[in-house]
């Protein structure tokens, strides 16, 4: 039997599951539950491998959005992933939510970006090949944008309409469950699994320009 792939994403107001193989993509499930999805996860995630002729202990790995996101929605996705792996003796893949993102691009150089709220968003950039080219940061989106570099870039967000961008800008899904559980497969096929005790969230810090920007913003201290 060709491997699997289950991929979560819990970490925004909408959620998703999915299931791929060797072929892509097999079915993306967008979930809607303002109450979070904790409680309709595994239920969830039964029927969808029920559709197929599935079950748990056939799936090859578990993977999980690793945020950012909404704290809670992290630790579910994360945990069900860990959970799921540790009951039937498989690892665990976890994917950055901004990495997912990039996955929609088209152009070499892809600035994934997501609104990390009060103003703020969360940015990364990443290459064609899914590798990180510009550290993930927090930052006020001006700072963000001004530090993207040169080259054929374009933006990858679910923030639509998007301002303020010199860039082309690429309107991404609000479910990633699909984009994660393709990077997902490729990381297996290369090996690249964990054991579930060594995931843990990705919160990102904040950019080194955006603290110098808050410090001096504030003033010097009396």
């Amino acid at each position: 039997m060709s491997p699997h792939v289950l991929a979560i994403d819990t970490t925004g107001e909408v959620g998703s599951i999915a299931l791929v193989g060797e072929r892509g993509l097999i079915e993306e499930l967008v979930l809607h539950s303002p109450d979070g999805f904790a409680h309709v996860l595994f239920d969830e995630i039964e029927r969808l491998l029920e559709r197929h002729g599935l079950n748990i202990s056939q799936m090859d790995v578990f993977a999980s959005a690793s945020g950012p996101g909404s704290f809670t929605g992290v630790r579910v996705g994360l945990t069900a992933a860990k959970g799921l792996a540790e009951a039937t003796g498989r690892k665990v893949i976890a994917v950055s939510n901004l990495q997912a993102l990039a996955w929609y691009g088209s152009r070499p150089l892809r600035a994934a970006v997501l609104d990390a709220r009060r103003g703020e968003v969360y940015g990364g950039v990443y290459s064609a090949a899914q590798q990180l080219v510009q550290e993930e940061v927090v930052a006020a989106l001006p700072v963000w944008l001004a530090s993207l570099p040169q080259g054929e870039l374009e933006i990858v967000t679910q923030l639509f309409p998007f301002c303020g961008a010199a860039a082309p800008v690429v309107q991404a899904p609000k479910s990633l469950a699909g984009s994660i559980g393709r990077i997902a497969f490729d990381r297996f096929l290369r090996g690249e699994m964990q054991d579930p005790s060594d995931i843990d969230a990705n919160y990102v810090r904040r950019s080194d320009a955006e603290l110098l920007w808050k410090d001096t913003s504030r003033g010097p201290v009396r």
